[in-house]
């Protein structure tokens, strides 16, 4: 049996919240796309009027790195993940208390779209700021203040974080907000630690919370999986997941999806994320994670926000680029810093110095940008 696919405009969040409902109903699929422009849907090619009714909901991943690609998640997973996400955030609730999201990512993302299907599995209100506007911490303080439930929740990527803990040590007001909620997930990338410390330090409740679009969004808040969700490292140290969270058609005959994230388990079993398989460069035979480049960057006094791009080389396969917001004068002490932490292979060929690192609407550095502006 098969049933429509209903598109709607991520600037629509309350026709896409409605859709949702009906979704999760099993009533209709839904897709939801990019925003609206000047009253006007965006064009959509190679989506079916009609799918399986297995399907709830269509997202497409962010395409950081790579091509977007769409994936097909079923209302068991959906509400799978949201009942997960509410016992691992609210274990001690009381009965009949209230769990209220503030909605302030792309809703065409799973980020997005999970604080929506979270609000109507918790059969609340959400409230909604304007995702097509630029997120600054006094729309962030004034939309959390319409909050009214007796439990809070938001979720956030690192940028948005940092914008708001800059602001919080000077505003009351936007400080006491964010203080309210009972946790603000943490997800997108991964989040600098010194980031994750001044937040703690502003007795903030951040989760970290690591998933994809293929496990219905996050499955493992602070290096331990939901409940149901079970986590395994397979072959080449990455990460492999399984549990009723998956998408349609990703798991192997086994039941598990290998991601394409590499990770391990510390000395207490939680996970730990060392970087993406393809966010890996092999310079002289001998590799290295990007990301570990960019967070030792990022300990560095004067840098802003920092990326790492990797570019081929005729003599050593690949070597690194770096880019970087911050004062100019760290400039030469970026390579250096990457040499003595790092090791030679990952000492970047080129450090470049700009206003802004260009990022995607699910707030993802954009990498295949970076790569096409620095690889020559």
């Amino acid at each position: 049996m098969s049933i429509p696919v209903k598109l709607v405009a991520a600037n629509d969040t309350v026709g896409a919240l409605l859709a949702l409902a009906d979704a999760l109903a099993g009533k209709q699929a839904v897709f939801i796309t990019a925003p609206e422009t000047n009253g006007l849907m965006p064009e959509v090619h190679g989506l079916p009027n009609e799918v399986d009714q297995d399907t709830a909901l269509v997202v497409e991943s962010s395409g950081s790195t790579g091509t977007p690609k769409r994936i097909s998640l079923s209302r068991q997973a959906l509400i799978a993940s949201a009942k997960a996400s509410e016992a691992r955030l609210a274990p001690q609730a009381q009965p009949n208390t209230q769990s209220q999201w503030l909605v302030c990512l792309p809703i065409n993302y799973v980020a997005g779209a999970n604080v929506l299907i979270r609000s109507l599995v918790a059969d609340t209100q959400p409230v909604l700021m304007n995702t097509s506007l630029p997120f600054t911490a006094d729309a962030f303080a004034r939309a959390a203040s319409l909050m009214t439930a007796e439990r809070r929740f938001v979720s956030l990527v690192p940028t948005q974080l940092l914008r708001l803990v800059s602001q919080a040590g000077i505003d009351d007001f936007l400080l006491a907000g964010l203080r309210r909620f009972d946790a603000i997930l943490l997800g997108g990338q991964a989040p600098d630690a010194s980031l994750l410390q001044k937040a703690k330090d502003l007795g903030l409740m951040v989760v970290q919370s690591y998933g994809m679009a293929e496990t219905a969004g996050g499955c493992v808040y602070d290096g331990v999986p939901l409940d149901g969700v079970k986590v395994r490292i397979g072959s080449g140290q990455q990460v492999e997941i399984s549990g009723p969270t998956l998408a349609n058609f990703v798991a192997d005959t086994d039941g598990w999806y290998r991601t394409n994230d590499l990770g391990e388990f510390d000395t207490s079993g939680k996970l730990v994320i060392l970087g993406r398989t393809n966010r890996v460069l092999a310079s002289g035979g001998v590799k290295v994670s990007l990301d570990s480049i960019e967070e030792v960057v990022r300990q560095i006094g004067g840098v802003v926000d920092a990326a790492a791009i990797s570019v081929s080389d005729s003599e050593w396969g690949e070597r690194a680029v770096l880019v970087y917001v911050g004062s100019p004068e760290v400039a030469d002490y970026v390579a250096a810093e990457i040499l003595s932490n790092l090791g030679a292979a990952a000492k970047p060929v080129r450090v470049i110095r700009v206003d802004t690192i260009p990022r995607l609407n699910s707030g993802k550095t954009d990498y295949v940008w970076l790569k096409s502006q620095f690889s020559g």
